[in-house]
């Protein structure tokens, strides 16, 4: 599968199942799409290729140049970096078939806030049931639940969510002691984060977040008119005022590293690449502004009509990070951040974010969800953090979502991109998480292409961003360098090319198959020496 697109100058090829991404001049793009049916179609001989393709074409342009864009056509394919095959689809039984353990909990620690933000998807904090706070007990035993059921896995993750979690602080605190206590004799290690609307923050609570949690989250929707506008006190006052000086604090105190600020954009801001330039003129690296996702009667809906001109919004983003970059001001947005060197493994690609299956929310009386944006509703409880899973067929039924069993995605460039997109989502929309939130997806193809984009400017032109890149990782300009390697073709450069993926996913069944080996040997040993002791 092959995607093609122009954006700000650059010709950019993507070919879906390798991984690998090229940028060519205008010849070589011409070809390729030129050549892709004639493959596809089953002609394999470089010469009837070409053949056939020089008498198709009739630019005017001279045959010696046509003939030197197919051979590097033809060049890219013999590479295994253009036309290759799906090899994944055939893998996806024994992925579902895989034994999954949880490695994360979205711990609701209050369900309850102090905010009265106009699309929460939460209602206030109630999510569409009563207010409550939770217990150090039930905490408890979500940890020792997440510790029981994750395997072998040493790094565990915890998000303190809500509502708003600092309403219930003690107990977060409480919490983090607890997890700690039990790392060494349990061989985990907690990753601790914290999302928060910021409005109780102070410097304890900033002091025990920078040396516990990982991770910030501190919700802004970008220009105080805007920001005041979605997010306001119960009383209607905005919280704009209260909140960016506190977050500010909290970004600086860690260095600009390992938090960002995270918004919202709705139908009454589509200029939504303003509130993104806004907050990194407050001085914030780390930023992330997402569309809204609400039933097409709410007003502040994101409506079909208003997609191509936010793909616009994305456009005019990037160009200007790109900008800001080059002049060693840039910042990182969170939406256009894509790892084509390392990235996720194959099982993460196919699968996604793990709801349901690696994933969890506790609510704050124990009861277990796919994720936060399924609590409430009685279809989807799994369990309890008492008895643990007992539904296991919803377990099972998300075991089973990845992009092949979406039928929207199996022919989409986007699929090991996005893995599929959000379950809850397609859920919300169609009524089953195998499907796609149409809107959603549009937006994310758009943003793969401008993050894609970006990657080509700066391997264009490393020497002006050297800087930027130094203060946000010592290791990244080696990673650029490494990313900027040409072949020998002239009108071509290969960005990224994966053909680790099939490897990745034989290595993963290979640790499986043999750590299922281990277990069985260990538990023959331990079964003969009880028997040995009975006796």
């Amino acid at each position: 599968m092959i995607h093609q697109y122009k954006n700000n100058g650059y010709n950019i090829v993507m070919d879906v199942n390798s991984g690998s991404v090229h940028v060519v001049d205008d010849l070589v793009y011409d070809m390729i799409a030129f050549v892709e049916p004639l493959v596809e179609g089953g002609m394999k001989e470089p010469e009837a290729i070409k053949a056939a393709v020089i008498s198709c074409e009739a630019s005017g342009r001279p045959t010696e140049e046509v003939e030197e864009a197919i051979d590097e056509v033809l060049e890219l394919y013999k590479e295994g970096q253009l036309f290759t095959p799906d090899i994944y689809e055939n893998y996806i039984f024994d992925f579902k078939n895989r034994q999954t353990v949880v490695k994360a909990l979205c711990l609701h620690i209050a369900h309850d806030c102090n905010l009265a933000c106009r699309y929460c998807f939460a209602e206030e904090g109630e999510y569409h049931g009563r207010r409550a706070l939770m217990s150090f007990e039930v905490g408890k035993k979500a940890l020792d639940f997440l510790i029981a059921n994750s395997g072998n896995r040493i790094n565990l993750e915890v998000d303190f969510f809500g509502g708003e979690p600092t309403m219930n602080w003690q107990v977060v605190k409480d919490l983090v002691e607890y997890g700690r206590s039990r790392e060494k004799e349990c061989n985990k290690k907690f990753r601790f984060t914290l999302t928060t609307n910021g409005v109780l923050l102070n410097d304890e609570i900033m002091e025990f977040a920078n040396k516990e949690m990982s991770n910030i989250v501190l919700s802004i929707d970008g220009r105080k008119e805007v920001n005041d506008v979605m997010r306001p006190f119960r009383g209607g006052q905005g919280s704009y005022d209260m909140i960016v000086p506190k977050f500010q604090k909290v970004a600086e105190s860690r260095g600009q590293m390992n938090y960002y600020v995270r918004g919202t954009f709705t139908h009454n801001n589509l200029d939504f690449s303003k509130d993104v330039l806004h907050l990194a003129d407050l001085g914030f690296k780390q930023i992330s502004v997402e569309p809204v996702v609400a039933k097409p009667e709410d007003w502040y809906s994101i409506k079909e009509e208003d997609i191509p001109g936010l793909k616009e919004e994305y456009d005019k983003l990037a160009v200007e990070m790109i900008r800001r970059r080059k002049e060693g001001n840039g910042f990182n947005f969170f939406h256009f951040m894509i790892d084509l060197e390392g990235g996720p493994c194959v099982a993460k690609r196919l699968s996604g974010c793990g709801s349901g299956t690696e994933y969890l929310a506790v609510t704050p009386w124990g009861d277990l969800y796919p994720c936060h944006q399924f609590v409430g509703n009685e279809k989807f409880l799994m369990g309890n953090v008492d008895d643990g899973i007992v539904n296991t067929e919803i377990r099972d039924e998300f075991k089973c979502c990845n992009v092949y069993a979406k039928e929207k995605c199996k022919k989409c460039f986007a699929k090991f991109y996005c893995s599929g997109g959000c379950a809850a989502n397609s859920y919300n929309f169609h009524g089953n998480i195998n499907d796609a939130y149409d809107i959603g997806c549009e937006l994310q193809r758009k943003r793969i292409e401008c993050a894609i984009m970006i990657k080509a400017a700066l391997a264009e032109d490393p020497d002006s961003v050297v800087s930027f890149f130094q203060k946000v990782s010592n290791d990244m300009y080696d990673a650029l360098t490494k990313k900027m390697a040409r072949t020998s073709l002239k009108s071509s450069y290969t960005l990224y090319n994966d053909k680790e993926m099939q490897k990745q996913y034989d290595e993963y069944g290979d640790t499986i198959d043999k750590w299922d080996e281990k277990i069985e040997n260990y538990t023959q040993k331990y079964v003969k020496q009880f028997s040995a002791m009975e006796t």
